[in-house]
Order: C-alpha cells, then structure tokens, then sequence
C-alpha cells in the first residue's frame, strides 16, 4: 500500500520540453486542470500529495518519476539521461531526505531515468533506452540487490520508457504493448495486450485499490475493469504532446 505521493507543478516553460510526438504544443492552462485532476485522483486514492513548486528553470520537470526509483527500503537518485534535465533531481533529494535514511545515487558514466524502470513484486525490470545505459542499469542491478531484489535488464527498441509500453496492475497482471508483448520476460504474468490503437494507455497506474488510465480508450479500460479494479479515467492530452503519461507524474511509495 502506497502512503504517500511527491508531484510537482506544471513549468511555464512546459511547451519547451523534450517531445518527439508531434502532436503540437500542450496548453497550459489545459496542462494545469489535468494536473489537478490526477493529484485528486492521487488523494482519493489514499495517499498524502506533497506538491512541489513550478520551477521553470525545467521544462520537463512534472515529470517527477524520472528523478529516482523508490521503494519501502531505499531511495535511488537518478542520473537523468537528457542533459537539459540534469538538475531536476536536486530538489528531490532534498525532499526524500525527510523520508528515507538510505538514499544511493546513479554516478557517471551511468544514466538512468526512473520511468525505465518497473517493479512487479520483488522483480524489477530496467530498460536500457536512449536515456538510460547499460552503466547506469547495472548499478541499480546493484543497489537494488543488496535488498533482494532481482532485476532484469530489457533492450528497448522504439519507445521512450520502458514504462511507456508496460505496466503493473497487480495480481500478477501485466499491462503490455507493441514491443513488450512478444518478450519472453514478460510471460510468466498474466497479460492484457493493448491494442495499436490503444497503445498511450498502456501507460497506467495501480495506487491502492484505483488503478488510474487515461481517458478515452475504452478497450482497455473495460479490461482492467472486468478484472474487478476501479478506475479513476484521467484526461492525459496535454502530457500526450509531451511524451509523458500517467506514472511520470509522481512518486508514489
């Protein structure tokens, strides 16, 4: 069970973050009650929000999940992969300091971006993409390790995230997309397969009893709810335009 979220608002630089969806520029305003609404759904949920404050500075900076991986035992700070996000994670460690008393970091030449990694259980799954290394893969391997935590590395091959395309909604079932699907690491678990189409929505959220979907794809949101969990369907189109989805937006733990 989940306790707390750490989110932070949206930048008024937003529009000048990295994206590659060609989808036009996110509306702000738009961006600012879509963040509202998924710190709601957060609260509704159960947990305590801590909201940090815009800092422009950081275009890409909402997107909080990128900034460590954390879990009941530890803290791990990430090396953030894209060079203009490199700094983002300061404010997050000072802000996990008065939770946790083990924090670790990713050093050079490790990268590592916290929305390439999945945990399902004691099972993490790291992604090796164009902003995490192998470097930085093999020390949260490490560092996650020393707690008893298996770990496996996946080649991406398209996607940004390794979250972008998987999800875990628990008991043992596994949200999965496009690239993910045929992967043998993946086969253990029981899977709902999301359809081309559908494909954004595989980025979902399991928070205590919720588990949170973006809104508009009713394929998949029939099948998580035939599963028996309740949804909170959140309108995601401004992050759309910005490559990012619903985990991006908080730390959870």
């Amino acid at each position: 069970m989940f306790k707390y979220a750490i989110v932070k608002k949206v930048s008024k630089t937003f529009q000048y973050g990295l994206t590659s969806s060609k989808l036009g520029k996110p509306e702000y305003n738009k961006a600012l009650i879509q963040h509202s609404n998924y710190v709601e759904a957060l609260k509704q949920s159960g947990l305590k929000v801590r909201t940090l404050e815009i800092d422009n500075r950081f275009p890409d900076s909402t997107f909080v999940e990128d900034t460590a991986v954390i879990n009941e035992d530890l803290a791990v700070i990430a090396n953030l992969g894209a060079d203009s996000r490199k700094g983002e994670e300061i404010e997050i460690k000072k802000v996990l300091d008065e939770f946790y008393d083990t924090i670790e970091s990713i050093v050079k030449p490790g990268t590592l971006d916290g929305g390439d990694v999945l945990r399902v259980e004691d099972q993490y799954f790291i992604g090796i993409s164009q902003r995490t290394n192998k470097a930085g893969a093999l020390q949260l391997k490490e560092l996650l390790g020393k707690y008893g935590y298996a770990c496996s590395l996946v080649k991406l091959k398209k996607v940004l995230h390794l979250k972008t395309g998987i999800a875990y909604i628990g008991d043992n079932n596994l949200v999965i997309s496009g690239e993910f699907i045929d992967n043998p690491l993946f086969h253990e678990y029981d899977l709902l397969k999301v359809d081309q189409d559908e494909s954004y929505a595989a980025n979902c959220i399991r928070v205590n009893d919720y588990v949170l979907v973006a809104q508009g794809y009713k394929k998949l949101a029939e099948s998580i709810s035939n599963l028996g969990y309740p949804l909170f369907k959140l309108d995601m189109s401004e992050f759309r335009k910005m490559d990012g989805g619903l985990s991006c937006l908080s730390l959870r733990f």
